[in-house]
């Protein structure tokens, strides 16, 4: 069976599609993380929740949801693997038992330590100057939120 090379519609070429940069991007930019997170044990993912725990520790997990764009059915089963690592602890609230607070543990707090080279690593990998990285990241963060709407 051969393939027929048909008509290219311009909307509909691989290269014109801006999902597919954006998909493939991210493909490459988890390929440069993965060495560096693999030395601290962590996933993309785990790494993510371990970022706004380091900014503010003591988080319900709707709140560390809303930050990352996750549901607590993607979160729970991230926030079990780091407790069972013993990066963070998950306890209900008091006042309101539906809730559950999530806490870094001492070693949780010392990882941070470890991953503080792992954004200039990411920096140098993408050979971009700082001013181009920050208004990629706001036009991106700007899709984002138009998406959303």
């Amino acid at each position: 069976m051969t393939s027929k090379s048909l008509a290219p519609d311009p909307n509909l070429l691989i290269d014109n599609q801006l999902c597919f940069a954006l998909y493939s991007a991210s493909l490459a930019m988890s390929k440069v993380y993965k060495p560096h997170l693999e030395a601290l044990g962590l996933t993309y993912s785990q790494y993510v929740v371990m970022l706004v725990l380091w900014e503010r520790d003591a988080q319900t997990v709707s709140d560390i949801g809303a930050h990352l764009f996750l549901d607590s059915g993607t979160l729970t089963p991230l926030l079990k693997r780091l407790e069972a690592a013993s990066l963070l602890t998950r306890t209900r609230d008091s006042g309101d038992e539906r809730r559950v607070l999530i806490e870094l543990t001492p070693e949780g707090r010392k990882l941070k330590a470890r991953a503080s080279s792992i954004p200039a690593c990411i920096f140098k990998a993408t050979q971009c100057s700082l001013a181009e990285v920050k208004s990629l990241t706001q036009k991106i963060k700007a899709l984002r939120t138009q998406l959303k709407a």
